[in-house]
């Protein structure tokens, strides 16, 4: 980072509520996949497929929703029972609007940084860099 930059704030929570917001505004059922195995995930995993959840967080479907910059968190019901639900952010891997399939997937989020820098592994090395993937047309997999 150049000298005088500010570090900026990650921006996956300002799209989820951008997203969020254009799909209620427009009469659309907001849902987001959740990666289950994520650390800090308190879903009812018995619902998950594949290690991913798929929830509905319409304003009707959930109580209480709040999406900070750290969690989305809200109530639901699951077969009748009202749960209690936290995600961190980072866990959520995409949003879509039900009835059109429009919406995005989330990149994976940087690694985890120290004080001083990226955090190293046991033998103090920096993590490996992400192998790069071939560019294609992003694609979202509408799971039920």
């Amino acid at each position: 980072m150049a000298d005088g930059q500010r570090p900026t704030s990650a921006q996956r929570p300002y799209l989820l509520r951008a997203m969020h917001e254009w799909m209620t505004d427009n009469d659309l059922t907001p849902h987001i996949v959740v990666d289950v195995q994520a650390e800090g995930v308190l879903v009812p995993t018995e619902f998950a497929k594949d290690g991913k959840l798929v929830l509905n967080v319409s304003y009707s479907a959930t109580q209480n929703l709040v999406i900070s910059n750290d969690f989305a968190e809200f109530e639901a019901r699951f077969g009748g029972v009202p749960r209690r639900l936290q995600i961190p952010v980072a866990a959520i891997v995409g949003v879509y609007a039900r009835e059109t399939g429009q919406g995005m997937v989330f990149s994976a989020e940087p690694g985890p940084q120290g004080p001083d820098g990226p955090v190293t592994d046991p033998d103090g090395q920096p993590p490996a860099p992400p192998t790069k993937r071939p560019v294609s047309k992003p694609d979202l997999k509408i799971i039920k």
